[in-house]
Order: C-alpha cells, then sequence, then structure tokens
C-alpha cells in the first residue's frame, strides 16, 4: 500500500501544472502594470479550490488530473492547492499574451491601412510603428 501512494504521488507531482517561470512571471507583471493582464482564473479561488476533492485541477481546465485528484483525495489537499494556483497562473499568463498579440496586431493593421490610403506617409508610418512595436513590450 505504501508503494502504491508513493507511486501515485510521483505520478501527480511529475504532471502538476507548472504555473508559469520567473520570466514569464515578470512578463505578467509588466503587462500588468500597463493594463493589459487578462484574468480568466483567479489564483486564490484555485488554491482553495484545490481543499476540494480535485476542484483546483478542475477550475484550472486540468481534467485528467483533477480526476486523478479526486481519486486520492485527501492526500491530493498536499498538492492540488498549489497546483490549482500555478495553473491560474498558467492561464492568465497565456490569455494575457494572445490579447496583447491581438491588440498589437489590431493597431499594426489600421496602421497598414493609413499608409495603403495614403493617410501618412513611409516616414511616418515607420515611426509610429515603432511605437506601437515598443507600446505592447513587457
Amino acid at each position: 500500500m505504501g508503494k502504491l501512494v508513493a507511486i501515485g504521488l510521483v505520478v501527480v507531482f511529475s504532471g502538476c501544472a507548472a504555473g508559469i517561470n520567473s520570466a514569464q512571471r515578470n512578463e505578467y507583471k509588466a503587462y500588468e502594470a500597463k493594463g493589459y493582464a487578462v484574468v480568466e482564473k483567479n489564483e486564490g479561488t484555485a488554491s482553495w479550490m484545490g481543499i476540494l476533492p480535485g476542484g483546483g485541477s478542475f477550475y484550472t481546465r486540468n481534467y485528467g488530473y483533477g480526476v486523478i485528484n479526486l481519486l486520492l483525495w485527501p492526500v491530493s489537499i498536499l498538492w492540488d492547492p498549489v497546483s490549482g494556483s500555478n495553473g491560474a497562473q498558467s492561464i492568465n499568463y497565456y490569455a494575457t499574451k494572445a490579447n496583447v498579440e491581438q491588440m498589437r496586431r489590431k493597431e499594426l493593421r489600421d496602421l497598414d491601412e493609413q499608409l495603403a490610403t495614403q493617410k501618412i506617409d513611409n516616414s511616418r508610418y515607420i515611426l509610429i510603428k515603432n511605437e506601437i512595436e515598443r507600446k505592447y513590450e513587457p
């Protein structure tokens, strides 16, 4: 029985939501400071839901791990709150990246339209394009 639990823990810990790395965390904070951050999942809610059987994993769309954590409950209380929080961080980071890219592309399309309709000249186009690129850097 002890070996089974140990194997289960290794499998679950190796597959838990990894969250984001420090560079991604810094990038997200920079976007947050600019007002671009997207919060699809609340980290606190994900942590608290991790106390419920598989709750943190289900909340962060990690359904397979949710089932495993459900089956391993109450032992899964040891890792599912952290896994849930990590999953929320990851979801928010990637949602923010997608949103920022969408905003950047829209502005660039609008700028291209201005150039094509000759509302601006080439030198103005390059200047504004550089401003847009800087605007959406983390």
